[in-house]
């Protein structure tokens, strides 16, 4: 088993070293890991069908718990103390907290998410299939495909009999695609037992960990207006609809849809109640994306700024916001976790990347909490969201290895606490 000698480690620990990250040594290939991981392939991807084969999106009570009960024999078999813990909205199936206790040092929270954004049904429409060298299906990179790899990452530390940590704690959520509602009291519990958090999402493409995301925030415009009978007296109407179009008119220029910084997207709209009445409401939705927190308040001032003037009279708007997660910001406690990473990879023979995106996860929440923090160590992915979503199935082997080694260096051997500006 490869160990991370000292000059290493207080490389790792200093984090940046005269303005530039210390690069760490090339650690060897860990025979033994890896060839468990390959060993490790089939039965991997049996389960991860078997969880993808069950509908789990947010809000489906029964399909989380369905999900929940394949995975939880299989932890409780680790000696794992595994604990439900109710969740903290209503509506949602319990939260999933297993816990193993080592002899070492290190103190790691990982986290996945089993909800997907996809209704009942989705199963039946289009199940867990290979196509070629992808997996594709209802929620196979977001996320189970990550939590299935933690799993199995967990399995291996067991049935090698390595405990040099002090405890590893894998929470699997149940609400992470609406902004964990059910679950942020639970991560701020487990965040003040953990010298580290490492999170599942999924890999970005080629090969890369994630060491920044973008803050979500939700922002509803509604709009008051007068209805009138569409045929008899529409000018006695005040028309909702169109005054919200003005609003979301004024916006448009102002932010980009797309690309590394803010973003700013309509994600849904409704008007009305017949088809025979000028509409007397509306109200549309804004997904916000965001690096700096900073980047939120703007958006906000400017959707305020533009309520105060209408182009259809006797209407009103208002703004509502909705916090979903912060931004995770650059940061060096990141940065040095990837560094152990990347050296991870490179002992292998394989090279890593270091990414960003605009979706948000329970990282955020850990870096606000002053714990250091790696994210996207699930499989590779593409197509989150949507029915071309997929995981390359190249990247499982040596995604579960990555992911195995790095709870045996941070349990010998864990980060700092994050310098706090």
């Amino acid at each position: 088993m490869a160990r991370v000698s000292m000059g290493l480690a207080a490389a790792l620990a200093m984090g940046l070293a005269g303005g530039a990250l210390a690069a760490p040594a090339k650690p060897a290939k860990d025979p033994k890991v890896w060839a468990a991981a390959e060993a490790a392939r089939a039965d991997q991807l049996k389960l991860l069908e078997q969880a993808v084969n069950i509908d789990s999106g947010t809000g489906d009570a029964d399909g989380g718990r369905k999900v929940a009960a394949l995975l939880i024999p299989r932890l409780k078999a680790l000696g794992m103390t595994v604990e439900q813990v109710k969740a903290e909205a209503d509506d949602l199936p319990e939260n999933t907290v297993a816990t193993l206790t080592g002899t070492g040092k290190g103190r790691i929270l990982m986290i996945g998410h089993i909800d997907t954004v996809f209704g009942p049904g989705t199963v039946a429409q289009r199940p867990y299939r290979v196509d070629g060298d992808k997996a594709r299906g209802p929620g196979v990179s977001d996320e189970k495909g990550g939590v299935i790899e933690g799993v199995y990452a967990l399995q291996i530390l067991h049935d090698l009999g390595f405990k040099d940590f002090k405890q590893i704690v894998f929470l699997i959520e149940t609400s992470e695609e609406r902004g964990s509602p059910g679950t942020r009291a639970l991560i701020a519990k487990l965040l003040k037992d953990a010298d580290v958090e490492l999170n599942l999402e999924p890999a970005d493409q080629p090969d890369a960990v994630t060491v920044w995301r973008k803050g979500s925030t939700i922002f509803t415009l509604g709009v008051k207006g007068r209805a009138a009978h569409a045929g008899v007296a529409p000018q006695e109407g005040r028309n909702a609809a169109d005054e919200l179009i003005h609003q979301l008119q004024v916006i448009e220029p102002q932010f980009p849809r797309s690309g590394d910084g803010t973003t700013v997207n309509l994600t849904l709209m409704n008007a009305g109640s017949r088809n025979n009445i000028i509409p007397d409401s509306a109200e549309g939705t804004l997904n916000v994306r965001v690096r700096a927190r900073a980047e939120a308040d703007r958006v906000a001032q400017a959707l305020a700024d533009s309520a105060k003037t209408t182009l259809i009279p006797d209407t009103t708007v208002t703004v509502k916001r909705e916090v979903s997660f912060p931004p995770l910001e650059n940061n060096p406690d990141t940065d040095a976790l990837a560094a152990r990473a990347e050296a991870i990879y490179a002992g292998a023979g394989l090279t890593l990347g270091r990414s960003g995106n605009g979706g948000a996860s329970e990282s955020a929440l850990a870096a606000d909490a002053g714990v250091p923090a790696l994210d996207g160590l699930g499989p590779v992915g593409w197509g989150f969201h949507s029915d071309a979503e997929y995981v390359e199935l190249k990247s499982v082997t040596p995604r579960l290895y990555l992911l195995t080694k790095l709870l045996m260096e941070l349990g010998k051997s864990p980060p700092p606490p994050m310098k706090r500006p």
